[in-house]
């Protein structure tokens, strides 16, 4: 069962079937928000999900829609959003593409797909023109990272990128939220801390990232970042290397990135740059020690970047911090905002359907 949204006064030509996979997933409720708040051309939603989810009903523009379980026919739609994790977008990708729908996916199961597009749309939107149904979703901390580097990259290229990343909880899902908050109570009162989603007790602690680890001594997250963000900036060659660690925040990313260029790039330039950039706002005031913190980052869909500073270990070379929420930009606005570059460029029907 699906809830008509069409409104009469609205030619159905600028109407999308909508399909929300992994509706009531942390990313899915976020995705729903941001397709009301900003406005995108719904016709017809469809929100899915497991079969223990089936049942329930989530609001949307004045609405209760129910959540139904994924079906061949559910997917029978022009978008599909999906946020529901790497094996279902495996299971159901080429089905919906299949059945005509472009797939925008959140999970890291085509990533690194020759023929699927990684698209962050303020730095190359012109990938997503290539797709054959499915256009992937980067990595949060890539999509975070690249916002920022990629307009100074375009005046200077860079040669080397250092990253450090500060990831809350939510980069682990709802649950991993809650672990966190139910931890800190718990030792507030003097008990011990349970783990159940995460490995360890990350209230009040923190520990290298807990994706697996590779042969290099990389973790997966890691590697996501390096391969990631080689593909977006089409430029196998960047030397990138990162150090992915879990920290006690409920939402919200940092960020440390150390950036070497061929020739000396002045922090008062790059100020100059990143005040202009899309989707990046800049937030230093060095009288009061005040920068960018995922606190203030939460909730907003701009990625707060600061401390803009010379390196002075190396003449080439520029420090920044940002913050960002990783569930918004990081994760469900970069995906509506594929969305909507889809429809405005008219590139929804691919030139050849993808096969998996």
């Amino acid at each position: 069962m699906t809830r008509n949204l069409l409104k009469e006064e609205v030619s159905l030509s600028k109407l999308y079937k909508v399909a929300i996979l992994g509706a009531t997933g942390a990313v899915g409720t976020e995705l729903l928000e941001l397709l009301e708040s900003r406005n995108f051309p719904v016709g017809d939603l469809k929100l899915l999900a497991s079969a223990k989810s089936v049942g329930r009903s989530l609001p949307f523009k004045g609405d209760n829609l129910p959540v139904e379980a994924v079906s061949d026919r559910a997917l029978e739609v022009d978008i599909v959003l999906a946020s529901a994790g790497g094996s279902t977008s495996k299971a159901w990708a080429a089905v919906a593409v299949e059945k005509g729908a472009v797939v925008i996916d959140n999970s890291s199961a085509f990533r690194m797909n020759p023929e699927v597009p990684l698209v962050v749309p303020e730095v190359n939107p012109q990938a997503a023109a290539n797709h054959k149904g499915i256009i992937a979703n980067p990595n949060c901390t890539t999509i975070l990272m690249t916002l920022a580097v990629w307009p100074l990259h375009q005046v200077k290229p860079v040669q080397r990128i250092v990253a450090a990343t500060y990831q809350s909880a939510s980069g682990a899902g709802a649950k991993a939220m809650e672990e966190v908050k139910t931890q800190s109570s718990a030792i507030l009162q003097g008990d011990s801390p349970v783990t159940e989603v995460l490995p360890y007790p990350l209230a009040f602690n923190l520990f290298p990232h807990n994706s697996p680890m590779t042969d290099s001594g990389y973790c997966e997250e890691e590697m996501k970042m390096v391969n990631e963000t080689r593909k977006i900036f089409g430029t196998q060659e960047m030397r990138i290397t990162a150090t992915c660690v879990r920290v006690p925040v409920l939402r919200a990313h940092s960020e440390a990135i150390n950036l070497e260029f061929a020739e000396p790039f002045s922090p008062e330039a790059a100020r100059e740059i990143l005040s202009r950039a899309p989707g990046v706002k800049l937030v230093e005031d060095w009288g009061r020690n005040y920068f960018p913190m995922p606190i203030e980052a939460s909730g907003r869909d701009e990625v707060l970047v600061g401390r803009i500073r010379q390196d002075i270990s190396h003449a080439c070379g520029l420090e920044l911090w940002l913050c960002g929420d990783q569930i918004r930009k990081g994760a469900a606005l970069n995906a509506v905002q594929i969305a909507e570059l889809l429809v405005e460029k008219n590139l929804l029907q691919p030139a050849k359907a993808y096969v998996s």
